[in-house]
């Protein structure tokens, strides 16, 4: 049978997000990091990581500064924020499939034997994902 779709998997972007975020909060609070650096050590192309760190600086994660003292730093917020709200500061809500939507609309649960099993598998990746804070990933990074 023909692929009719995508494998479910997160996107560049957010796989980005989450590797510089770790990479920002594995060093002493104040460090900068310069945009090629950043890059360097997620494997990133700098174009597209400079898109995605702007969206983390709208989230308030990180801050930004121009010029020769400039540079990307992860704030406090940063630090504590979770896999899960790196990934949707990026991407948005995460949904596995259409019918496990925040707003618990699905016009088919009643009679679909599968939605329970959605539901679930929902439930426990963002359960995974929330367990986890940029902090304690970085603790556990070899440096």
């Amino acid at each position: 049978m023909e692929n009719l779709g995508s494998p479910m998997q997160l996107t560049r972007g957010a796989d980005y997000a989450v590797r510089a975020m770790i990479h920002m909060a594995a060093k002493p609070d104040g460090t900068r990091f310069l945009l090629p650096e950043l890059a360097r050590l997620t494997g990133a192309p700098d174009d597209f990581l400079s898109k995605v760190l702007q969206a983390l600086r709208r989230a308030g994660f990180i801050q930004s500064r121009r010029g020769r003292s400039g540079g990307f730093e992860i704030l406090p917020s940063g630090r504590e924020a979770t896999v899960k709200s790196v990934v949707e500061a990026i991407d948005g809500p995460i949904r596995l499939n259409l019918c496990v939507s925040p707003d618990g609309i699905c016009g088919r649960k009643v009679e679909c034997a599968a939605h329970s099993v959605w539901a679930r598998a929902q439930a426990a990746l963002l359960k995974t994902l929330n367990s986890e804070s940029i902090a304690g990933l970085a603790a556990k990074t070899k440096q």
